[in-house]
């Protein structure tokens, strides 16, 4: 996938973000990317190229402000989710320091593994419920992350 090929006029950043983004952190095979654009409105404008890339479009899917993409192999397989948000954004800030905060801390990356553990052995066949299992400790978490974030924890994007 070549973001920056037909996009790149729009794009300002690319991060890692997720599980797979903290090393040792148990995670799905799934990549998650968070792209950083100049503007939704001109990232909206350019759907045709998102979707020439192989992209499925979903819109806001439930966050104000975001626009989800998702990249599926030929089987049908989930390879990435793409996290398009726009520069400023809060929830581009909330994603990089809830990520920082569970690299900096292995302590903290362990007990959202024992979260996952207990979430997944709750919902082990429905990932929409294992995700709302985990809701609270990631809310609680990103809480704590965002306020060591603004200390100078980590880069504003």
């Amino acid at each position: 996938m070549r973001l920056l090929d037909p996009l790149g006029d729009v794009i300002i950043a690319i991060h890692h973000i997720g599980s797979t983004a903290v090393p040792g952190l148990m995670s799905k095979p799934v990549i998650d990317l968070m792209p950083i654009v100049t503007s939704l409105t001109t990232f909206d404008s350019r759907r045709g190229d998102v979707e020439a890339l192989g992209l499925g479009w979903h819109g806001e899917f439930g966050v104000d402000g975001r626009r989800f993409c998702t990249l599926n192999a030929s089987d049908g397989l989930r390879l990435a989710n793409v996290h398009f948000y726009e520069a400023g954004s809060a929830h581009a800030r909330r994603h990089l320091a809830f990520r920082d905060y569970l690299r900096a801390f292995p302590r903290v990356a362990a007990a959202y593994r024992r979260d996952k553990l207990r979430a997944g052995a709750i919902h082990p066949d429905d990932s929409v419920a294992y995700s709302g299992e985990k809701g609270a400790w990631i809310r609680e978490t990103e809480a704590k992350a965002l306020i060591w974030y603004g200390d100078g924890g980590g880069d504003a994007c």
